[in-house]
């Protein structure tokens, strides 16, 4: 296990009870282990939103540089919103 440190942090008293819970549930065997996997999803959406963020600056820059807007199809782009999205959960999974 990498170099485990401890922190305080403060919680509110619905989050620390729903911590509780999980763990009385068995969702997970401690506190700490819910913390730590709400910090694993809490990365991986900042990394996340990173990427995307780049992507779409790309595509602004593309736009910039191609001239006249054009005519788009919102069917397609619902289709690639959703291959991504799947992509993403099942690289994260």
């Amino acid at each position: 296990m990498p170099d485990v440190q401890k922190v305080s942090v403060a919680l509110t008293g619905e989050q620390v009870a729903a911590m509780k819970q999980a763990v009385e549930t068995g969702e997970y065997a401690t506190t700490s282990e819910a913390v730590r996997e709400a910090l694993r999803e809490w990365q991986w959406k900042r990394e996340f939103r990173g990427e995307e963020l780049e992507r779409l600056r790309g595509l602004l820059m593309e736009a910039e540089r191609g001239g006249p807007g054009k005519e788009i199809d919102f069917d397609a782009v619902r289709e690639e919103a959703r291959r991504r999205l799947k992509k993403a959960t099942l690289k994260r999974a």
